[in-house]
């Protein structure tokens, strides 16, 4: 697992071929073993494998620099929220959202397929595109689909860092 960890990158450069359905449905798997606060249960996900609905999603999403042949689309659901009295200001479903999309990029990469986020979208248009009900609010997409070569991969921009340049240990000492 560690290793599959490791080796996890975000792909931004797809090829066109399919993803196969089996291979969806065991990221959609994967995705519902994903932690959430309280048990909520509340994110949510639309499956899309049209190529004219990927092409919309596209067009309203411009962090997707990936033409990928499958997505899932991390919604959460406000009635669940609702029912769990959960406050517009409680950042839990966000981390839902994380840990769900953490979960399917692993599940992805397991898989032997790309994967990648996009959280750069105008949000009302996804939902018009994807004829949302109003209790749905897309968060995330999650775009899957056969890594192009390397060469064709976008480059990385930040340095790499090591756990040693993001860590501090016990506490910060008094300024």
């Amino acid at each position: 697992m560690l290793d599959l960890i490791a080796s996890r990158r975000v792909v931004r450069a797809m090829t066109e071929e399919p993803v196969a359905r089996e291979d969806l449905e065991r990221i959609l798997d994967a995705g519902r073993w994903a932690p959430t606060g309280g048990n909520t249960r509340s994110v949510r996900f639309v499956a899309v494998e049209d190529p004219v609905t990927l092409r919309l999603l596209r067009m309203v999403s411009p962090g997707m620099y990936q033409r990928p042949t499958a997505a899932v689309v991390l919604c959460l659901d406000r009635d669940v929220l609702a029912a769990e009295r959960e406050s517009e200001t409680d950042p839990t479903p966000s981390y839902d959202i994380g840990t769900t999309l953490q979960t399917m990029l692993l599940a992805a990469h397991a898989l032997g397929l790309g994967a990648g986020p996009v959280s750069s979208c105008a949000w009302a248009a996804v939902s018009v595109v994807l004829n949302l009900p109003a209790n749905l609010d897309p968060r995330m997409i999650v775009c899957i689909g056969h890594a192009a070569p390397p060469e064709e991969q976008l480059p990385m921009r930040a340095p790499k860092v090591t756990w040693r340049d993001l860590t501090h240990w016990d506490r910060f000492a008094d300024a």
